[in-house]
């Protein structure tokens, strides 16, 4: 009997020792109000950078921190990395004192951006829009992308290539090179671009 006593008296001890009280959440318009204002300071007191979805200069970034829709000068707006499911990398740590930053682009590209322009943190959503087939003809028409033909399937009139029996973009027996709509070569070496100054 004084064992069974003993045990109940050492048990309940043990209750108000170990286990926290219960504690009954009366809603007063004083206590929700202070509730509140200690979680406005919580959210306050938490890293911005790490959360997804703010924008902020790359200078109060971390190194590593995926980011998109940078800006390529200060106050300009965003212009890189805004495709759906793209993000880039901070490769180089971003402070004030440094002018530019190293950032790694989706295509692998390492470009140097300066550490005043702005990018949100994250990656951009929807990253199945790649995976996505179109069902039909019509479908691609519906995204503005017209039908691409072959310069050899059209008449002479169309284009250099066209005419001809057969699949044929000579005329006569010499052969020709591959020419653009406009008649301007664009294989075999032909250059197209801008002439380099002479020295």
């Amino acid at each position: 009997m004084a064992f069974s006593r003993a045990r109940t008296a050492s048990l309940t001890l043990l209750h108000t020792f170990l286990l926290p009280p219960i504690r009954h959440f009366n809603t007063t318009p004083l206590q929700s109000r202070i509730s509140s204002t200690m979680m406005m300071n919580q959210m306050q007191t938490l890293d911005i950078s790490s959360q997804i979805g703010s924008c902020m200069p790359l200078s109060m970034m971390r190194i590593g921190t995926l980011i998109h829709n940078i800006e390529l000068r200060p106050g300009q707006g965003g212009k890189l990395v805004r495709a759906a499911g793209t993000s880039a990398k901070i490769l180089t740590v971003p402070s004030k004192s440094t002018r530019f930053c190293e950032v790694k682009l989706p295509s692998g590209v390492k470009k140097l951006i300066d550490t005043k322009c702005r990018a949100t943190v994250g990656q951009v959503s929807n990253p199945e829009h790649r995976k996505k087939k179109l069902r039909k003809a019509g479908q691609s028409r519906w995204l503005g992308r017209r039908p691409v033909v072959r310069g050899v399937a059209m008449n002479p009139v169309d284009h250099p290539h066209g005419g001809g029996e057969g699949r044929s973009k000579s005329s006569g027996r010499h052969g020709r090179t591959s020419l653009t709509p406009w008649g301007k070569p664009c294989k075999s070496g032909y250059k197209t671009g801008p002439l380099k100054r002479k020295k």
